[in-house]
């Protein structure tokens, strides 16, 4: 396992070494979902409405998911630069545990709550029973999505991105494979409709739990398997709950903030509803190559605070960030250029393509200040202070755009024009705030050093 390298080896070679491969799983995870709900929409409308539907409630897995998989990251990551092996190797086991009892109560939560929360949200009947024929089976296989997360975070700690990309290549084209083989029946199986595509999924988290055990046993991060060492120890789940709950939560307010939005924007007519929905699409998919970066540079941040070495961590935010800004403006640039053509794709209807434009003309001088959160968070997550990205979390998706959203629509009257340039105003204003934060941060740690 390569892992000591990180605090040694020089950092635009660790860098692209570790984000590449990370953003390429990122690419196959996302085209994951696609094949999910291309293979949805063919069953029937309803089928897919139910899987739109289940959308917050994955959510959820998601991110508890995010949690445990940036603390591991994070600990196991500073003990490995700190050269204490034998603390990273509790590490791994205890993350491993921590993974699985929450995948376990999150499992019986679940299958008691999902009937309420869907029934609340407005289902009723085949709806219903779609939504719960899926997310059911979801939520039974959460143990396989928790321990692939945290087995994804050690082997990230340790500097390899590569076998979890592979993983994730690997599934997509069995997913391709999968989901009409089990939705449609056949070779000894029944039809099983969307249960089918809910299971082809588990299936391959299922897989995928094999395969990653055996590349961690394999490259050394786990050497020698013994039952008890994965009994909780207080102490290791504490801080492991402390440094990945603000992580989770961070996410949540992700789903919070397209809530919000989502309410302001319906407000202007389900045409502007959808060309939101359509612009965000597009909008992941040009940052989908940034999305490894956050990931190298946690994994670098924490074994360099572990080794002391600030002067690299600061070396991974430079770096890192031009490797970013480079890859925006190129998002930017697209997006600005095939505008029309990137709205029509996705839809036919005169308005909504007229709104998507509008909104996308907008967004996409956002793309660089997306670069600055994240790299930003990410880095604060790799020295061990996750609250920050909780707190511009919920500033950026919850507190910001209330506040904006009121006085541009409503008082200075800018219509769905405010929501457009609210987003951009707070997305903004929370990238100054990270890099006032960061660089003050930063500082404090290179004074410490020089004045231990």
């Amino acid at each position: 396992m390569i892992s000591s390298d990180l605090t040694t080896a020089p950092l635009p070679v660790l860098i692209r070494r570790l984000a590449i491969p990370a953003g390429t799983g990122f690419f196959f995870t996302t085209m994951f979902n696609v094949v999910d709900v291309w293979y949805g929409g063919r069953l029937s409308t309803t089928a897919l409405a139910a899987m739109s539907l289940s959308f917050p409630v994955f959510f959820i897995l998601l991110a508890i998911g995010t949690g445990v998989s940036t603390g591991a990251t994070a600990l196991i990551g500073n003990a490995l630069g700190r050269g204490e092996r034998d603390e990273a190797r509790r590490y791994v086991h205890q993350a491993l545990s921590f993974a699985l009892l929450h995948a376990l109560a999150l499992t019986a939560l679940g299958l008691l709550f999902l009937p309420r929360i869907f029934i609340f949200m407005g289902a009723q009947g085949e709806y219903l029973e779609l939504a719960l024929s899926y997310m059911n089976v979801i939520y039974v296989g959460a143990s396989f999505f928790l321990l692939n997360f945290v087995m994804s975070a050690i082997l990230n700690s340790h500097g390899n991105t590569s076998t979890y990309r592979n993983f994730m290549i690997t599934g997509f084209f069995l997913n391709l494979v999968l989901d009409p083989w089990f939705m449609y029946g056949g070779l000894g199986l029944p039809a099983m409709g969307l249960t089918g595509i809910a299971l082809a999924t588990i299936a391959i988290q299922c897989m995928g739990n094999f395969y990653l055990f055996s590349q961690l046993s394999r490259n050394g991060a786990i050497t020698v398997f013994k039952l008890h060492e994965l009994f909780p120890c207080w102490v290791y789940y504490r801080e492991l709950f402390g440094q990945g709950l603000p992580a989770a939560m961070n996410m949540m307010t992700v789903s919070l903030g397209v809530f919000i939005i989502t309410w302001f924007v319906g407000r202007f007519g389900h045409e502007a509803v959808a060309a939101y929905g359509i612009a965000t699409r597009v909008e992941q998919i040009a940052l989908l190559p940034v999305m490894g970066l956050n990931i190298s540079t946690l994994a670098l941040t924490a074994q360099n605070y572990g080794a002391g070495r600030i002067d690299r961590i600061r070396t991974v935010l430079a770096v890192s960030l031009r490797y970013g800004f480079t890859l925006a403006i190129s998002g930017t640039l697209a997006a600005l250029l095939f505008t029309g053509e990137l709205m029509r794709f996705f839809s036919s209807d005169p308005a909504v393509v007229a709104v998507g434009i509008r909104f996308l003309r907008i967004e996409a001088f956002v793309f660089p200040a997306y670069v600055l959160l994240y790299i930003c968070t990410s880095a604060m997550q790799g020295i061990k202070l996750p609250a920050f990205a909780l707190w511009i979390g919920l500033y950026r998706q919850i507190a910001g755009p209330f506040l904006l959203f009121h006085i541009l629509t409503t008082t200075l009257g800018w219509g769905i024009m405010g929501i457009w340039w609210g987003i951009f105003a707070a997305t903004w204003s929370a990238a100054a705030i990270a890099v006032v934060y960061v660089t003050w941060i930063m500082k404090k740690l290179h004074e410490d050093t020089i004045n231990p």
